[in-house]
């Protein structure tokens, strides 16, 4: 007897998962919320793990082509005196390629293109479900329903289905608000990822492909603050102008439709993902703060390993557990260092400043290297 399965969502988790599953021979429906499936968002780093989870998918190739690998990422202070340096070829060669950077954009649509258009249903926000016998039900917004045996559940941190599922979840606000935007690379010539870490906030430079630069700038302040809502470039550029450049000039060049602002957030890591025949991905079951740039990695990661469980259990309920079990560890480790380590790198007290670039200098390469092996050591090669 057919099973039917569905996901909610269209963003890389869903669409990972739905290319994972027709890999596997298995179909899907996906619901979007949205009335047509584009990227929120500008730069994406991508690490060892998700290039290996795009191995699984297929298209590493396709995905490599479309993006940029760098050989360095720094960690700067604002005077820009290096505090750490990851040689980023030197990890690659060990893990797999690393410290690869794409247009958000551009990976969406090369995951659109993999998936049969009449799988895919806009403007279908789920904003409930209900269990009828053994199927499910669920509820959309423009008063629609779909009747499925199983749903993923890939709609992101503001989940509905996971706030009916789990209704004491947490979002947390991170304690700083950031700024992105995209500009032309041609005259800066960028060739490295960076971070500059000062006591006027945090700002990182991403090359990208096709001669572009994704930037971003954090700052602390309260959540939903009206003051930095209101701020523009020139307020931007004079926050960080005696920051060293290229920072000074990156700012000069982007416009103010260019900015992109949101206060960072995550998900306080939940006890379970997988709820008889829903199962969460993605940022619905463990958004992370950026700061270790694993976010996308680890719904990649999500899409290859409930793939795999799938097949190779015939009851997709005990499937979506051992997927549960394979990834509530793992996760959790990602959220809660990203977490603590967003706390380190807004510091804004310049005596702590001092003492915190100073240990970091004093890390020997062999404890970060251990931390890599950890990050990027997958349980699907």
């Amino acid at each position: 007897m057919s099973k039917s399965i569905c996901i909610i969502g269209g963003g890389i988790a869903g669409l990972c998962t739905a290319l994972a599953l027709k890999n596997k021979g298995i179909e899907v429906s996906v619901f979007e919320a949205s009335s047509e499936i584009k990227a929120l968002g500008a730069g994406l780093g991508m690490a060892a793990n998700a290039i290996k989870a795009f191995d699984k998918l297929g298209i590493k190739a396709e995905v490599i082509e479309a993006g940029r690998v760098l050989d360095t990422f720094q960690i700067r202070d604002d005077k820009g005196k290096t505090i750490s340096t990851i040689n980023s070829k030197a990890i690659s060669q060990k893990y797999g390629t690393d410290n690869f950077t794409i247009r958000r954009g551009r990976l969406h649509s090369l995951l659109l293109s993999k998936i049969a258009q009449e799988q895919i249903h806009t403007s279908k926000r789920a904003i409930s479900f209900e269990k009828t016998g053994q199927s499910i039900m669920i509820h959309f917004q423009d008063g629609s329903q779909h009747y499925t045996d199983y749903v993923i559940v890939a709609d992101g941190i503001h989940s509905p289905i996971r706030k009916q599922l789990i209704p004491n979840s947490q979002i947390r606000y991170a304690g700083y608000t950031c700024w992105r935007a995209v500009v032309d690379n041609g005259p800066l010539a960028l060739t490295e990822t960076s971070e500059t870490w000062g006591p006027k906030g945090r700002i990182g430079i991403v090359p990208l492909a096709d001669n572009k630069t994704y930037w971003f700038a954090c700052l602390s302040a309260k959540a939903n603050d009206p003051d930095m809502k209101a701020l523009k470039v020139h307020d931007l550029w004079d926050n960080f102008k005696d920051y060293h450049e290229p920072i000074p000039s990156i700012l000069k060049q982007t416009k103010d439709e260019h900015l992109l602002l949101n206060d960072i957030i995550d998900l306080k890591p939940i006890k379970q993902y997988a709820f008889d025949n829903i199962v969460l991905i993605g940022d619905a079951a463990h958004a992370t703060t950026p700061n270790m740039g694993q976010g996308a990695c680890q719904a990649v990661e999500d899409a290859v390993v409930l793939a795999e469980e799938l097949t190779q259990n015939e009851d997709w309920t005990l499937a979506f557990k051992k997927y549960e079990k394979r990834r509530l560890k793992r996760t959790h480790f990602i959220v809660n260092n990203s977490w603590n380590l967003g706390k380190i790198a807004q510091i804004e007290n310049k005596a702590l400043i001092l003492i915190r670039n100073f240990l970091l200098r004093m890390t020997p390469a062999s404890v970060n290297e251990k931390q890599f092996g950890k990050l990027y050591k997958v349980d699907f090669e």
